[in-house]
């Protein structure tokens, strides 16, 4: 059972290009974070994307994977963000 401190929420959203997805899960699958859970759509040509994922195993701190999608979704044309899921939940709670 993977511990709530460990999941962090992926969103990807901009203009559908060919690779989304592909970068994205090969960036994640490299630096040893697991997907536990993916959405995505395409709406008049706009892609979006949440993922759940399990960062106990990253090879990589939280921060520096941050600055690693941000770079990737800067080069795809996309935005691409992180979030705790445990900062998340706390958000949302009222």
């Amino acid at each position: 059972m993977e511990n709530i401190a460990d999941k962090t929420i992926i969103t990807v959203v901009g203009k559908d290009t060919v690779g989304i997805i592909a970068s994205v899960c090969t960036y994640l699958s490299e630096s040893g974070i697991n997907v536990l859970d993916i959405s995505q759509t395409i709406v008049s040509g706009y892609f979006n994307m949440m993922m759940i994922v399990d960062m106990s195993g990253s090879a990589k701190a939280f921060v520096e994977c941050q600055k690693d999608l941000d770079e990737i979704g800067e080069r795809t044309g996309v935005s691409i963000k992180c979030q705790r899921a445990e900062i998340f939940e706390k958000m949302h709670r009222i």
